[in-house]
């Protein structure tokens, strides 16, 4: 795991060995979100993110 594009990313090679990224936070790599770990399943979207894709979608309009 190393720190670019303004986030943790793992690095891995792809089926025909390029050098691909992703971003930490969409593996096991990564700590544990205490949101959702204090949401127990109940909800896996951030009410800040939710918000942020409500804005976005209305902008699209």
């Amino acid at each position: 795991m190393r720190q670019a594009w303004g986030e943790p990313r793992v690095y891995y090679h792809d089926d025909v060995g390029k050098l691909c990224s992703m971003p930490a936070a969409w593996t096991t790599e990564a700590p544990a979100d205490p949101f959702v770990i204090v949401a127990e399943g109940r909800s896996l979207f951030h009410i800040a993110d939710l918000l942020r894709l409500a804005k976005l979608i209305r902008g699209m309009r």
